[in-house]
């Protein structure tokens, strides 16, 4: 039940995530026939959020077409490497800390390889409800600044841990386990068992949608 509303209310979010996995930005939706001050209203969900990290950046009234789901045209993720000796500190339980030395270009080249409309069942967990492996991957990056590469990926919709699934492969290239040429054969196979594992949970982040 949302706060002033007092009446059961059901959130509909546009992106889920695993446990353990963060979000930079959400959006959701809900159904209200009545009147709503939405400043009001959010500063009072704001009120009750105090004690977990989440919180209300903006509230505005849409039209009924909106959903915030199925309106979505594409989704963003960015996930997050520490790549150092050194343990991480105060970005601990936010990164995959890795202590090998990794390519970040070897891995961003071998990633170009996973844009566009492709079967994906390399990369597709074993507990996937999707009826289909196939998806359209819009864009992916890697980037490092400093210690930390970001792996960010566009797409409307991902399968269940592709994207930690591709990092897992991307972090083996990064490390000189798994070649460029490998990588593709595996991909294109589509052959979970040969990819590379699934990369922690702690390192991904929800980053943002557009309609």
């Amino acid at each position: 039940m949302l706060p002033l509303l007092k009446l059961p209310t059901v959130l509909y979010a546009a992106g889920r995530t695993d446990a353990g996995v963060h979000a930079i930005c959400q959006v959701a939706h809900f159904d209200f026939a009545g009147k709503i001050d939405c400043f009001r209203l959010q500063e009072c969900m704001n009120a009750h959020l105090v004690d977990v990290p989440v919180c209300v950046l903006s509230l505005e009234k849409v039209n009924d077409n909106f959903d915030a789901r199925f309106s979505a045209i594409e989704r963003y993720y960015v996930y997050k490497i520490l790549n150092r000796r050194a343990k991480a500190c105060l970005c601990a339980h936010r990164v995959w800390h890795v202590i090998s030395p990794l390519d970040e270009q070897k891995m961003h080249a071998a990633a170009q390889h996973l844009v566009g409309k492709h079967d994906f069942s390399a990369f597709r967990a074993s507990g996937c409800q999707s009826k289909s492996p196939l998806r359209t991957l819009n864009a992916i990056s890697v980037l490092r600044d400093t210690d930390i590469i970001s792996i960010k990926v566009a797409a409307k919709s991902f399968l269940y841990h592709q994207v930690r699934n591709m990092v897992g492969s991307l972090e083996m290239i990064g490390s000189g386990k798994l070649s460029e040429e490998d990588f593709v054969k595996i991909f294109r196979a589509g052959d979970r068992k040969k990819a590379g594992p699934t990369a922690p949970a702690c390192g991904l982040y929800f980053a943002g949608v557009k309609y």
